[in-house]
């Protein structure tokens, strides 16, 4: 048995020197109160972006619409106006659903502080078509969101979705 244990730690030292490390921990949501510098907040509102996007590409839409406030006010250059939770996850069961998929543009981001609030986060998203990218091509938009803390969770309170146009391949 002792034979055994020096064998272990040298496979896993060999393991460890070629790049086998523990999963990536889960992206930490921190409830606004806690959040005490930018890199809480970037982290923070990245994984909420992340959770709220994978929800919407696999039309996930009791996920998608618990990120949602109630009374969301979502402003889009072609569409108009959607107002309310149940509007915009309708929408996006109409329209999204199986036929768009949105990809953040990673060095795109910004996200601010809003005191008392919670979090404006900017950025650009482009939207592929999955199986039709030939035809439809690839869109890309400028989008800001408005994160709120309210009842013990972050929702998005404000939508503008704007500068929508194709992209080169």
């Amino acid at each position: 048995m002792k034979a055994a244990l020096p064998m272990f730690l040298f496979a896993l030292a060999v393991g460890n020197a070629f790049g086998q490390s523990k999963p990536a921990a889960a992206p930490v949501i921190l409830p606004f109160d806690k959040i005490q510098n930018q890199q809480e907040l970037d982290q923070t509102i990245t994984a909420l972006d992340a959770a709220l996007f994978e929800a919407y590409n696999k039309c996930d839409l009791v996920k998608f619409a618990s990120l949602i406030d109630e009374h969301v006010e979502f402003y889009h250059d072609q569409g108009g106006i959607t107002l309310g939770q149940a509007a915009l996850t309708e929408s996006v069961k109409k329209n999204i659903c199986g036929s768009t998929t949105r990809e953040l543009v990673p060095s795109s981001l910004h996200i601010y502080y809003m005191k008392g609030i919670g979090a404006l986060e900017m950025g650009v998203h482009r939207f592929h078509h999955p199986g039709h990218e030939d035809t439809m091509g690839v869109g890309e938009g400028s989008f800001v969101h408005l994160w709120q803390y309210k009842d013990g969770a972050w929702k998005i309170t404000r939508v503008f979705s704007y500068d929508h146009h194709s992209v080169g391949k």
